[in-house]
């Protein structure tokens, strides 16, 4: 019915719903993608024959764990959640180069706006504070030439931000100039067009693999997450490092 899509349910309960969102699909209905029919909120709301409410978002091209209230109050707690910054985020990503083994981005963002959607919205905000960190947990470097460089290198890091501001993972690591794999936007032409022919890898390298929440009802601490997907997976057998 959904084309490829398949939503995996990673979370259930009486309250709230996650499910392993699938790179390349949006969560809600934009207009900025509007020639796109599927999204994770109709699907999954058709899936479970219940209303659904979004609490936060991952990026189209970004995979993984992905929350949803099933009431209004529900939503309302989560979300205060989110903005106090009081649940944690991770991630997996692949970048271009060797990173530092541990590393913090402290690098302000400006308000990214969509012409389509944002239209209305004020665009002399100054920057906002920004904050990733990230560890480095594998690298691998590549017989192959691109650019200037004899070889390639490539790391494995796992990134916890901590602020949430929009493409805030994807605008940093091209701050620190380890651009994200696969990312059409903020990413290196040359090393997507790379990755795309010599693996078949045809999605941005950037996975949200765990979320912890505090329980809106029960105060207990929830740890969600995520496991990868099959061309995430071939990729890291690829460069010899362990699948996690």
């Amino acid at each position: 019915m959904y084309k490829d899509y398949k939503l995996e349910i990673l979370y259930r309960d009486e309250h709230l719903v996650a499910i392993n969102k699938p790179s390349g699909l949006l969560v809600h209905k934009s207009m900025i993608d509007r020639h796109e029919i599927y999204y994770a909120m109709m699907m999954l709301r058709d899936a479970i024959n219940q209303y659904i409410y979004p609490v936060h978002r991952l990026d189209k091209p970004t995979s993984g764990v992905l929350l949803f209230a099933l009431s209004k109050e529900c939503a309302s707690l989560m979300s205060k959640q989110f903005e106090e910054h009081s649940i944690t985020k991770t991630y997996l990503a692949i970048v271009r180069g060797y990173t530092q083994e541990n590393g913090i981005i402290e690098h302000p963002l400006g308000e990214k706006l969509d012409k389509i959607a944002d239209k209305k919205a004020r665009s002399e905000k100054e920057p906002q504070e920004a904050i990733t960190m990230y560890k480095r947990l594998a690298t691998v470097e590549l017989d192959y030439a691109i650019g200037r460089y004899e070889k390639t290198r490539y790391s494995l890091v796992e990134v916890t931000p901590k602020s949430g501001r929009k493409h805030q993972i994807r605008r940093h690591m091209k701050h620190i100039s380890h651009h994200l794999l696969g990312d059409t936007k903020y990413g290196r032409g040359e090393q997507n067009k790379y990755i795309r022919e010599a693996f078949n890898c045809q999605r941005m390298l950037l996975h949200a693999n765990s979320l912890e929440i505090t329980h809106p009802f029960t105060n207990e601490r929830l740890k969600i997450e995520a496991p990868l997907d099959e061309t995430f997976i071939s990729l890291l057998k690829q460069f010899n490092w362990k699948v996690i």
